[in-house]
């Protein structure tokens, strides 16, 4: 018989390869990743029966989470406060359970979100508070944010992001909706300050599609790339992009609605 646990995972990406195990067997991982290294423990508290950790979303390398979902199944029943406390107590400072709750068999993290919302934290500052330098990007400046936020607005829609993303395999497609992208706030609080949020929601999205779609708005605000040239690139299916991908440190996956 198995048991099944619906999880909400909040993570510092820095030293992970990533959300997804890159290999079956997760117990000697070359790369560590989120999704193995949870397992690994997931094996340990299950004195290594058969057990399964899947995700929402295969947050790239380097990428963080406040609120990735997950599904656990385990061969034993185990109250889910009590899984939660041993998981935490077990797991390396940088991952941590936010939340577990029973779930349906039938409950699958991979299928059913309805929208996701990511945000970009970046930086104009030339010294970046080392305290914050592994969650939050260098931007060179000066930025037009002005600009940024009035270009950022040509995303929303239903679009093909064909010319802002990594090639996948995995994608049927690579139309996607973007509900809302914009700056949402400039913190002063004396850690963050000076950082800038991008905030990008939509019903999904491609691989590395909002680090491109980051790194053109940055260009717009540089003064380097016009609207016009945004506007013409998306739907173009345009191989060569319009400038490279912004760094993964800045990424972080927020929420999950749906599930």
């Amino acid at each position: 018989m198995s048991y099944y646990y619906r999880v909400r995972i909040a993570y510092k990406g820095t030293n992970f390869h990533g959300w997804q195990a890159q290999t079956a067997d997760v117990s000697d991982e070359a790369l560590p990743s989120v999704q193995g290294t949870i397992h690994r423990v997931l094996r340990k508290i299950s004195r290594y029966q058969d057990c399964t950790i899947s995700g929402t979303s295969r947050t790239d390398a380097g990428v963080h989470a406040a609120g990735q979902v997950g599904k656990i199944t385990l061969p034993t029943d185990i109250e889910p406060a009590t899984l939660l406390r041993g998981l935490n107590s077990m797991l390396p400072e940088s991952i941590r359970i936010l939340a577990c709750s029973r779930c349906a068999p039938e409950f699958n993290a991979k299928v059913g979100a309805t929208s996701k919302e990511y945000h970009y934290y970046f930086s104009q500052d030339p010294v970046l508070n080392p305290l914050i330098a592994d969650v939050v990007a260098p931007v060179p400046g000066p930025l037009d944010l002005a600009r940024l936020q009035e270009t950022a607005q040509l995303f929303v829609g239903t679009h093909d992001f064909y010319s802002f993303c990594r090639r996948s395999s995995n994608a049927a497609t690579t139309v996607r909706t973007v509900f809302s992208c914009g700056l949402v706030a400039v913190t002063n609080e004396h850690l963050m300050a000076g950082v800038c949020i991008l905030r990008v929601v939509g019903d999904g999205f491609l691989k590395q599609m909002i680090r491109y779609m980051a790194s053109t708005l940055f260009a717009v605000a540089r003064g380097s790339l016009s609207a016009t040239d945004v506007a013409a690139h998306i739907g173009a299916q345009q191989e060569t992009k319009l400038c490279a991908k912004a760094p993964a440190r800045g990424l972080h996956l927020v929420s999950i609605q749906g599930l």
